[in-house]
């Protein structure tokens, strides 16, 4: 493995003790979608298990440019940015992808001011910026990742739609999904 690489290894395992951390203070569920998270979890497997059969972790399909891995590690470290700071901005209305939260709050701030899924724009350019930066195997789990977190964010706005019928329609005209003016 190259620096580079556990420098990426260890802003991962950073961002997630953070984000296990951050976890134990949110509110309660009051519905959990448990077909779409046990499938999350089988998709993050088979991700992982393609990858370590592919050989990322060998090597093989390393980035040797440096400046593509300069750009990489940039992306990399502004997607995990971004993650944290929706994390922080949403405070205990966090929850796991596609559940809802026991007195939610409609959070228009931060981040959210310009897009309605942050977290997962950020994970999404995070896991990008992992693919520039070490090896092209990785946009397996970009992929993975984005086809996840975009059904995700479907399903969650279907819930936003009917948690907040005042307020949420008016917010999703004036902001993107994932990409600031863009998506």
């Amino acid at each position: 493995m190259h620096v580079i690489d556990y420098v990426v290894l260890a802003g991962w395992i950073a961002f997630w003790v953070y984000w296990l951390a951050a976890a134990l203070g949110a509110k309660s569920s009051t519905h959990w979608h448990p077909v779409h998270a046990v499938g999350s979890r089988v998709v993050v497997v088979v991700v992982v298990l393609a990858l370590v059969r592919a050989g990322v972790f060998k090597n093989a399909g390393s980035v040797s440019d440096p400046v593509v891995q300069g750009i990489g590690l940039t992306l990399f470290l502004a997607g995990l940015a971004l993650a944290v700071w929706a994390r922080v901005c949403l405070g205990r209305n966090w929850g796991q992808p596609m559940s809802e939260r026991a007195d939610p709050e409609l959070v228009t701030t931060g981040p959210y001011r310009r897009v309605r899924h942050p977290i997962y724009s950020g994970i999404i350019l995070g896991l990008f910026g992992t693919m520039l930066a070490v090896s092209w195997y990785w946009a397996v789990a970009v992929v993975a990742a984005a086809g996840f977190f975009v059904y995700s964010a479907l399903v969650e706005e279907r819930i936003m739609a009917r948690r907040f019928p005042d307020t949420y329609p008016q917010y999703k005209r004036r902001t993107k999904m994932l990409i600031p003016f863009v998506v």
